[in-house]
């Protein structure tokens, strides 16, 4: 006997969300569905519909000047991300070494 797979169904108002993740942010269609764990396809269709149900006008490409900001922006991004982690990780280390009742002397 086989075994059939079911078949996840999803809400209309999902599915816009989803589509949103992606028209209003500005990330890949790729990455989203990695993240919200649907299929790239499924997701794009999402996506095309939602343009269409609020009459956004089709993407147009990035020209070079564009594409090397984004890119430059992204890695700064990165960059400002690795710095907040740090400085988190920082300041919970000192807040933890001041915190009263402690010895100083570790």
């Amino acid at each position: 006997m086989g075994t059939t797979k079911k078949r996840n169904t999803y809400t209309p108002e999902y599915r816009r969300e989803a589509a949103h993740l992606v028209l209003d942010t500005g990330r890949t269609i790729t990455a989203v569905a990695a993240e919200i764990r649907v299929g790239e396809q499924l997701l794009g269709r999402w996506v095309q519909q939602e343009r269409d149900r609020i009459g956004a006008p089709p993407e147009a490409p990035l020209d070079a000047s564009e594409r090397a900001e984004l890119d430059r922006l992204r890695r700064e991004n990165t960059e400002l991300r690795l710095d907040n982690e740090f400085l988190g990780k920082a300041a919970a280390f000192f807040a933890a070494k001041n915190t009263p009742g402690r010895s100083a002397s570790r």
